[in-house]
């Protein structure tokens, strides 16, 4: 397809004398369309396939499946709340009509704010929120406010990555930062059994619906079947039940290398670990439940696939990821079952492992160092 128009229409429209202030906004839509024109020409560089925005555009097909997966399960959700009897199209229709304005909300005050930022100081508009931008809406529950929603994204865009430099700086993962935002300030709206479950389209009136993690934090056991977990089919935020369709998007991304498998495998093998060290001490029913729910339970998965493989807060170093993804996976089964007022630990666990990652890498780099340095000594004798 030709498409030397366009090229055409973006080169007539450059911002020219008194309206350059505007090249940053300009940049961002043209190399959104077109390859940029820059590029490196000196120094020694690397060239690969895989951009910034080739990266990111495969991170938002990966979260696709469980997206559609979460807007056809608020419709599900509801109609069996209801006795509805809705067929799985009116299901779909429901759960996006529902999912829109969150996710419209979401990229407008979030880019608003990109756009503001770059403008000031003159830099490019990254494209790392058109990912940020979609995973907020999907780890929220369908009930929170519009002007709730709003806040927790500017709250994440300013204070968890603007103030440090922007893309690329930040320490912490701006989507977890939205929703610790929303837990701690909004508490009423993020957990119990009236979050999850929307009774209609247009208004935010909430039905019953515990989660399996909700029942648990009450002492009861989950009511939904393994298979149910696994499937999807079960109150919870819209990208996080379905571990199949969760899995399906893991798989995307380590088939083009946009996560790494070390991080992503080790949270499971940490989680593991911890959920079968409590079942040997068994004291209550929580720590005798089989580790393999924790995977299917909450934000587990989710976290895990899309979350603490985040390349810019997680560890750098090949030694390092294993530590950084067994320890989130660890502390998140730890505080499920020690702490049952939060007993979805998935958030804070990789919150405080962004927080260690560069200790992690620190301390694995100065261990090699002295490894070597060690192994020169005895060369040398």
């Amino acid at each position: 397809m030709n498409m030397k128009w366009l090229e055409q229409w973006f080169e007539k429209i450059e911002p020219k004398g008194k309206m350059s202030w505007l090249g940053s906004t300009y940049e961002a839509f043209h190399t959104f369309a077109f390859t940029p024109k820059t590029v490196t020409r000196s120094g020694s560089h690397l060239r690969d396939a895989v951009d910034m925005k080739r990266s990111i555009i495969i991170l938002v097909i990966a979260l696709l499946p469980a997206l559609l997966f979460g807007m056809w399960n608020i419709g599900y959700q509801t109609s069996t709340a209801t006795g509805a009897g809705w067929g799985w199209f009116y299901c779909w229709w429901f759960g996006f009509v529902r999912m829109l304005p969150m996710i419209v909300v979401s990229y407008v005050v979030g880019l608003f704010i990109e756009f503001a930022f770059a403008q000031v100081r003159h830099h490019e508009v990254n494209e790392g929120f058109l990912a940020t931008g979609l995973i907020i809406p999907m780890i929220v529950p369908v009930t929170t406010p519009l002007w709730q929603l709003a806040l927790a994204v500017a709250f994440a865009v300013i204070i968890g990555k603007e103030v440090f430099g922007g893309s690329g700086m930040n320490f912490l993962n701006p989507a977890l930062v939205a929703r610790a935002f929303l837990f701690f300030s909004y508490p009423t709206h993020m957990s119990g059994d009236k979050v999850w479950i929307a009774s209609g389209m247009w208004h935010n009136d909430a039905i019953a619906g515990a989660t399996p993690m909700g029942e648990l934090a009450t002492g009861m056991n989950p009511s939904a079947s393994a298979l149910s977990m696994l499937l999807g089919n079960i109150p919870g935020s819209a990208g996080e039940t379905s571990v199949v369709a969760i899995a399906i998007g893991a798989v995307l991304l380590l088939l083009t290398g946009i996560a790494s498998w070390r991080i992503m495998l080790s949270v499971f093998i940490g989680g593991g670990a911890m959920g079968l060290l409590f079942n040997l001490i068994g004291y209550n029913e929580y720590m005798q439940l089989p580790f393999y729910y924790h995977f299917l339970m909450g934000g587990f998965a989710f976290g895990a696939v899309f979350m603490a493989t985040d390349p810019v807060t997680a560890a750098q170093t090949n030694c390092g990821k294993w530590i950084y993804g067994l320890l989130i996976g660890a502390f998140a089964v730890l505080l499920r079952v020690c702490n049952p007022a939060y007993p979805e630990g998935m958030m804070l666990s990789i919150l405080f492992m962004n927080c260690m990652a560069p200790l992690i890498d620190h301390l694995v780099v100065n261990s090699n160092i002295k490894m070597r340095a060690k192994r020169g000594k005895e060369a040398a004798k």
